[in-house]
């Protein structure tokens, strides 16, 4: 997004179908059309009196929360870490990708095995109320953090890799209260191909090699 451009709803790379069955039709129209969309207007709604605010990416508003109006910071969190943190969920999303080298050995060095990693992402996940969890890296080191409602971990100064989005209206009309299935599917639509590249430009961004 140029940073002159109004904050608007970034089209799916993909059909609102192409994750089933893991990830059902209605779900991804109602997540990205009413949920997403809301925090984008929203948003532009909060901006609207702040035009210095306005020029800025919605990246560097998240980094420095507490250089926006104390008016309007709540707003800010809560709606733009909304549409920050699904824009960056959509493209890591897609059947069928097998894990890259890079990312897989990584995380094997980090957490001691894949199945190490998977326990411990489904257990930030677990959180209780809504949120996310997250694959970041921070220091030069892959870490696994939760965030509350619409909090995002560039607010904490970590950059993330991998997220999944645990607020209701993720899964509900397909999982009801079973987001444990939920979690559980997931892994079968992880894009690695965007969390490789994702990874690859956190390390160059934060310290690693």
């Amino acid at each position: 997004m140029n940073k002159s451009e109004i904050h608007v709803l970034p089209k799916l790379p993909y059909d609102y179908n192409a994750l089933e069955p893991y990830i059902d039709e209605k779900t991804m129209i109602v997540h990205h059309t009413k949920h997403h969309q809301a925090y984008v207007d929203k948003l532009n709604a909060a901006l609207n009196s702040c035009k210095e605010l306005q020029e800025k990416s919605i990246e560097e508003l998240m980094k420095k929360l507490d250089k926006i109006p104390e008016n309007i910071r709540t707003a800010v969190r809560n709606h733009g870490g909304g549409h920050l943190n699904h824009s960056f969920f959509w493209p890591l999303l897609r059947k069928n990708v097998k894990i890259k080298v890079l990312i897989a050995e990584n995380i094997e060095k980090r957490f001691g095995s894949f199945d190490a990693f998977k326990k411990q992402f489904s257990d930030a996940a677990g959180l209780f109320g809504s949120g996310w969890a997250w694959l970041v890296v921070k220091k030069g080191n892959l870490e696994i953090t939760s965030t509350a409602n619409q909090d995002s971990p560039l607010s904490a100064s970590s950059i993330p890799v991998l997220c999944i989005d645990v607020w209701e209206h993720a899964y509900y009309l397909k999982y009801q209260n079973r987001r444990a299935e939920y979690i559980e599917a997931f892994f079968n639509v992880i894009n690695w191909d965007k969390v490789n590249e994702n990874y690859k430009n956190a390390m160059r961004q934060n310290g690693g090699n």
